[in-house]
């Protein structure tokens, strides 16, 4: 073999040997074009940091990036009431990895808990509503990216009715709609005795968080625990949990920012055991080229289990995909999309034992069938 030969022969090795070297490296990373990825770990252990039990998830995304993942740290037991902290982790990585807990809300004995944090975009301030007692409704920010925290603000009078006994935040997230205002998903009970007859609301606020307004209320006794999402139209989705044994989810939509809302309907193809569920936008046609909005929770209609992910290409008239997340025990939980597009949903998992991270793309979740395209940018 001549020299010209044994050097094309050496440069054709040597970009193979690149192509090879770039692909492996590609598949640590989980970046294979069109691989499905599904990840979990556990967020948060009972027993973990001098607490018994950990419930009620609640994630959200800041302005930079952080994945905050929200918790009722609770001291002594999992009951709902007695001395119940709120506590947060935070993500750099697009919830990879996950700092310490900080506990950020403490009233000793009582109970702190039902968090619902929404970020305003133009500032990058989190708001964060949450229930003391779940007889009054108390809001702090963070202006440091989630770091710290200012003292909790009461605005009860402002985000309720006077009329109604006992509150609940989300639990969950906000979200903030196009226009700018800060929408707050609620549920309330309209007798003194906690689980007669409630209702979900929201509250709003069109001043970027300074002052808020309480929205009218849905249906009384049709629903309780909810999330919202804003839809292509402006409207908003609200799901719920549904109440009077109808074992399948409830949902109505708002044409005026959450001020006022339609019948409380009913929809058999999500069936539940009467359990919290999450609801967050995937992507947007807009830079996706499809809408997709997520929704999650427990599918078993006789028990708290087989936790769900479902996807809408429709705004939420149509639920086409699904796959099972978690079989066993499962109940509360949230949806949050990571800065690199991979939907992350942390929820209780095994008799309540822990709250599960899972980290999957939409690969995963439809099998193969979909893939995120971006828009190119003209």
């Amino acid at each position: 073999m001549n020299f010209r030969a044994k050097w094309h022969t050496c440069i054709a090795i040597s970009m193979l040997l690149s192509m090879l070297t770039a692909s492996v490296n590609g598949a640590d990373r989980g970046e294979k074009k069109n691989s499905a990825v599904f990840e979990e770990q556990a967020l948060f252990q009972n027993g973990d940091d001098g607490y018994s039990c950990y419930r009620i998830p609640s994630l959200l995304v800041t302005k930079r990036g952080t994945v905050l993942a929200f918790v009722e740290a609770r001291k002594n037991n999992c009951n709902d009431h007695g001395d119940v902290d709120l506590g947060v982790k935070r993500s750099t990585d697009n919830g990879r990895t996950w700092s310490k807990m900080q506990i950020i809300a403490d009233r000793g004995s009582r109970t702190i808990g039902n968090p619902c944090p929404v970020v305003e975009r133009e500032t990058g301030t989190i708001w964060l509503p949450f229930c003391f007692v779940n007889r009054r409704i108390l809001i702090m920010k963070s202006t440091d990216d989630g770091k710290s925290w200012s003292k909790p603000v009461d605005i009860t009078k402002q985000a309720a009715n006077p009329a109604w006994h006992w509150f609940g935040t989300g639990p969950g997230h906000g979200i903030q709609m196009a226009n700018g205002r800060l929408v707050i998903p609620c549920w309330a009970d309209a007798k003194p005795q906690l689980g007669a007859i409630q209702l979900s609301y929201a509250f709003y606020s069109d001043d970027l968080g300074k002052t808020w307004k309480v929205g009218a209320p849905l249906d009384a006794d049709a629903s309780d625990e909810c999330e919202v999402v804003e839809l292509e139209d402006g409207r908003l989705y609200m799901n719920a949990r549904s109440r009077q044994g109808q074992k399948k989810r409830a949902f109505s939509f708002s044409k005026d920012g959450g001020q006022t809302w339609s019948r409380v309907k009913y929809d058999p193809r999500l069936p539940e055991r009467s359990c919290q569920g999450s609801l967050v936008r995937f992507t947007d046609a807009k830079r996706f080229k499809r809408n997709r909005i997520l929704l999650a929770h427990p599918t078993n209609p006789n028990a708290r289990t087989k936790m769900t992910v479902f996807m809408s290409y429709d705004e939420c008239h149509n639920w086409p995909v699904s796959r099972v997340v978690h079989q066993g025990s499962s109940a509360y939980s949230d949806l949050a999309v990571a800065p690199d597009s991979y939907g992350l949903l942390a929820y209780e998992a095994d008799g309540y034992s822990k709250i599960t991270l899972a980290r999957f793309n939409v690969e995963w979740l439809t099998n193969g069938k979909d893939s995120l395209q971006p828009r190119s940018k003209p």
